[in-house]
């Protein structure tokens, strides 16, 4: 009788075994579709200012992709994605500082007037100027004056708070890290 018992419990315990490992894989396959650290997400993104109106949008158009914890989006918008699921929408008010940051004084620079185009001399008008690393950069007219311009090379966003309307509609899992490659021999 023992035998019969023990062979009853070994295949009740072998039933259950193979039914949860299905259930653990597919909890664990759920765990990797949230936002974590090096996961590759695909969003939809409406951003706008405190007064409402939209600054940039990628509705109807490519989803904004990145990967979380790589620093390529801003940290407070990065932060607040975290945890978030496929299909889950947000919003996300993002203060300057975890934004595009405050906006710096040292960024104003006086330039002669005559090196500025005679049909960008308005102010708000955007320029193109090579950064120091000959990179180009987007500077604004701020100010004109007399006999110079007064530009501001901070971000467009710096000094704003900005409110993000989110759409999570992808999330692949984070690539495993390939080892280093052998230094080859010369």
């Amino acid at each position: 009788m023992r035998t019969i018992q023990r062979a009853f419990i070994l295949g009740l315990v072998a039933i259950v075994l193979s039914t949860a490992a299905p259930l653990m894989a597919a909890q664990s396959a759920k765990e990797d579709k949230v936002v974590k650290d090096g996961a590759a997400v695909s969003l939809q993104y409406t951003v706008s200012g405190e007064d409402g109106k939209t600054v940039d949008s990628n509705k109807g158009k490519e989803p904004l992709k990145y990967t979380q914890g790589t620093k390529q989006i801003i940290p407070g918008l990065e932060k607040a994605l975290t945890g978030m699921k496929v299909g889950e929408e947000k919003r996300v008010k993002v203060k300057p500082e975890d934004g595009y940051g405050p906006v710096n004084e040292k960024a104003f620079q006086e330039v002669p007037k005559e090196k500025i185009p005679a049909d960008s001399l308005k102010v708000g008008a955007v320029l193109t100027a090579n950064g120091p690393q000959g990179q180009s950069m987007p500077v604004r007219v701020h100010q004109i004056k007399e006999k110079t311009v007064v530009i501001d090379m901070n971000h467009p966003m710096a000094g704003k708070t900005l409110v993000f309307d989110v759409k999570i509609l992808d999330i692949q899992a984070a690539a495993p890290p390939q080892p280093p490659k052998p230094a080859q021999a010369k």
